[in-house]
């Protein structure tokens, strides 16, 4: 709808015509439907009141039964082969903007809550009224992130047996809707949301099915036409419902009949001889099914795209009759592109269905008839006819590369191992995994592994992109994101959806899909990136782990790590400043502050627990010695009355996982089991035995032994106090020195949190070894167990990791919702 005034200002290509115009075809890759609040389907641009679809990788959303016609115009995030671009054009998507968005051209309100207005950029970000953006300069930049995106340019990745979903590492929801078919496309079975159901007994209701493909999967379209319809207006209602804006004297109706599956002359039913236009479609009987269907031509016009030739020109017109092979539309194409001396042989062409959700290419062969493949293709579906084009590709023998990275195999094996396990498990003739040059072997081996299991544990397997190193520009340090979507209250999966948007999805990773190893094996020939992890302190340790033991394969071996805080304590985030934890700020200026972040080195360490042989009679039911084992440290670590309270913790959300998706309930646990713990008297300094740097140190009368690396623990409080002491340096995370304090029980512990008290401060140093005479809790970053007797020797390890704290004086970045668009998570999320 518009008023009158302001039709001059509609530039929007409606669904009808917007397939003609995608510049390079890329299809969509939909989540599992979901509710969406004040968001309008881009193709009937009605607003999303029922479960609707949404793009992972742009801003794009749709009805389920709207799919069928959404264009595959995605954003074009690596090149498929056989693509090559050095320039960047804007990807605009419309609508869906905040009220207050404001356009790049007058400065004036772009954006709308009520209708599908303005349009944006999906790479830079730039918003802009439909009048407006054409005028906007074509070329774009990335915007503001330029430098923390990947370039399109620079990834790789062979897709064609793989979904989208695959492609992207986005998991997928068990949780579909139950109507929705399996097929590539979708469903549209039933649909009723564009047609009123009226008891207006001078109407009635058709079903209209687009084609034999249509009818088979019965999938139809509902119009409500009048009784005394002519026959055009029924052809033209029908076009309408399948947004064809073909003339309608070039369909007619059929019956829905299986004969008239069978048949391949178009019939027509109104049995009248002469001016049958003019005729009602109807009579006393009325079919309540029918199908649309082409009437035959000797010859038509078709476009011609050139693929990426690199002309100067979309597409070039083309007129075929019956005659017309593909090797004589091949022959008559080449001169028109500037291409007379080329030899027919090295060019193909090439039959493209865009579909919204798979973009499906198939070569014709060289004396295939043009006419007879556009009627075979409109008696197949007139909707398929109208997202089907025709390329002219040079050939060349790309060679196929396929990267698929198999994890969950058990560790410390030797490659002779590995490649049994591989032989035996998924009959791979080939030790090499990670790269398969051939399509449908990388297919067999992704489904294969899927089903795997090794020694009780399953096998994961994830597709990754090829990074090409030597075409990222000089000045671009591209970041790495992980998001953990378990960690604080699942704001995890909006945080997913909104990097994907601001990035390229190529370069954020979900760890609960394969775990850190993608991302870094993806970046592991990037000469210079930033990390960002989206989790709590023990999704940091996870990553820093991770990057540890990949470091010596990486081209950049000592990334910068940023913290974006998911977790109940989130003590290291903000010791670097990044907060107490994610409170839905926006995602564009969170990257902003990562890109002005301040580099520092902070200490890690390594504990090794070794346990000793027990002797009889030994304490809660302690057999056997635990085999030596190696954790790393970020944070702290715990001995007694602090790690009892973890594992409790630890325990009441194994029980009850459910329960603990927010920050606050969480924090309520921990007071409930440190409650219970008050009148709990124990001697942890008879049960332990400490030595600080060779020298043994005489404990005090204390419930719990802490080793602390930062100025921040249990939730923020400074356990070490911040009074001077002669005895001791002032700490740093970067001294290569712990802290060791001490608690003397939970009423201590509260004090603490709450900024009454600091611990008892005991030592300070580089080298400790703590003796165990009886099992005691232990727990490091907040992962808690039962540590047999034995010895616990704690060491610094490897070199110091650099971490990226934010910087206290912002640099003015505008406003950023302004820039952005309406990309928070407030607005983004289901």
């Amino acid at each position: 709808m518009s008023h009158e005034k302001c039709l001059k200002n509609i530039k929007i290509p409606c669904s009808c015509v917007a397939p003609s115009l995608v510049r390079v075809p890329v299809a969509h890759c939909f989540g599992s439907p979901g509710h969406y609040k004040r968001k309008f389907c881009t193709v009937c641009r009605k607003s999303l009141e029922s479960p609707a679809l949404r793009c992972e990788v742009c801003e794009l959303h749709v009805h389920t039964d709207c799919i069928l016609f959404a264009c595959s115009d995605c954003r074009q995030c690596h090149q498929d082969g056989h693509q090559d671009h050095d320039t960047y054009h804007h990807h605009w998507r419309e609508g869906n903007l905040s009220s207050s968005a404001r356009c790049e051209v007058c400065r004036k309100t772009c954006g709308s809550s009520e209708v599908l207005s303005g349009m944006r950029c999906e790479w830079c970000g730039i918003l802009a009224h439909a009048a407006c953006y054409v005028i906007v300069t074509p070329e774009c930049t990335f915007g503001r992130l330029r430098n923390m995106i990947l370039p399109p340019s620079c990834v790789q990745l062979f897709s064609r047996n793989f979904s989208k979903l695959h492609c992207f590492r986005v998991t997928e929801n068990l949780q579909t809707e139950p109507d929705e078919d399996d097929d590539v496309d979708g469903s549209t079975q039933g649909s009723t949301k564009d047609v009123q159901i009226s008891t207006d007994s001078s109407k009635q209701m058709l079903k209209i099915f687009d084609g034999n493909d249509a009818v088979k999967r019965n999938q139809f379209r509902l119009i409500s036409v009048p009784r005394i319809a002519k026959n055009e207006e029924v052809v033209e209602a029908a076009l309408r419902a399948y947004y064809i804006n073909d003339d309608e004297q070039e369909y007619e109706l059929q019956t829905f009949t299986q004969q008239a599956l069978l048949s391949d002359d178009v019939i027509n039913r109104n049995d009248a001889v002469e001016d049958s236009n003019l005729s009602s479609v109807f009579r006393e009987s009325v079919p309540e099914a029918w199908i649309i269907r082409a009437k035959p031509k000797d010859e038509e016009v078709i476009r011609i795209y050139p693929a990426w030739l690199k002309v100067g020109m979309a597409y070039v017109s083309l007129r075929v009759n019956k005659d017309s092979t593909t090797q004589t539309v091949v022959k008559e194409v080449l001169p028109l592109l500037g291409k007379q001396t080329e030899c027919l042989e090295n060019y193909k062409l090439v039959e493209v269905l865009m579909g919204s959700k798979q973009v499906q290419r198939m070569v014709l062969d060289n004396q295939e008839l043009i006419l007879n493949r556009l009627k075979d293709i409109r008696k197949t579906s007139i909707r398929q006819m109208n997202q089907t084009r025709f390329y002219i590709v040079e050939n060349n023998k790309s060679i196929v590369r396929v990267n698929l990275l198999v994890g969950g195999l058990p560790p410390q094996l030797s490659r002779e191992e590995y490649t049994n396990i591989l032989k035996a498990e998924l009959a791979i003739k080939s030790a090499v995994v990670l790269e398969i040059s051939c399509f449908s072997e990388a297919e067999r081996i992704y489904m294969l592994v899927k089903d795997t299991t090794v020694n009780d544990k399953p096998l994961n397997v994830v597709v990754i992109p090829e990074v090409v190193a030597s075409k990222i520009p000089q000045n671009c340090c591209p970041v790495l994101v992980f998001v953990n979507p378990k960690s604080g209250g699942l704001k995890g999966r909006d945080l997913l959806y909104s990097f994907r948007k601001l990035l390229n999805p190529h370069q954020v990773f979900e760890l609960t899909n394969g775990g850190p190893l993608p991302g870094f094996h993806t970046f592991c020939k990037v000469p210079s990136f930033r990390v960002l992890v989206c989790g709590g302190d023990g999704t940091v340790g996870w990553v820093l782990g991770a990057l540890e033991e990949i470091r010596h394969k990486l081209a950049c071996s000592e990334p910068s790590v940023a913290i974006l805080p998911l977790g109940t304590g989130n003590d290291l985030g903000r010791v670097l400043r990044w907060g107490a934890g994610y409170s839905g700020e926006d995602p564009y200026s969170i990257l902003v502050s990562v890109d002005e972040a301040d580099d520092v080195l902070m200490d890690r360490w390594t504990i090794l627990l070794d346990a000793d042989e027990p002797a009889e009679g030994a304490e809660n039911g302690v057999a056997e010695p635990e085999p030596p084992k190696i954790v790393q440290m970020n944070n702290y670590c715990g001995l007694g009355i602090d790690a009892e309270l973890s594992l409790d913790f630890h325990h009441a959300r194994e029980e009850e996982p459910g329960k603990f998706n927010s920050r606050f309930h969480n924090k309520g646990v921990y007071v409930k089991v440190g409650l219970q713990k008050i009148s709990h008297t124990r001697n942890l300094h008879k049960d332990i035995k400490l030595q600080v740097d060779q020298q043994e140190v005489e404990l005090p009368s204390i419930e719990g032994l802490i080793f602390i690396n930062i100025p921040s623990w249990g939730s923020g409080a400074d356990l070490w106090g911040s009074d001077s002491d002669n005895r001791f340096e002032k700490p740093r995370i970067d001294d290569g020195l712990l802290e060791v304090v001490g608690v003397t029980g939970v009423v201590h512990m509260g004090q603490v949190q709450g900024g009454f008290r600091s611990g008892i401060r005991i030592a300070q140093g580089s080298y400790f070894r703590v003796t165990l005479l009886k099992p005691i809790p232990v727990q490091v970053d907040g992962e808690p167990w039962i540590q047999a007797p034995g010895r616990i020797i704690i060491s610094a390890a490897g070199p110091k990791v650099h971490m990226l704290k934010k910087s206290k004086k912002q640099k003015k970045t505008g406003n950023m919702k302004e820039m952005r668009g309406d990309m928070s998570i407030s607005e983004g999320g289901r």
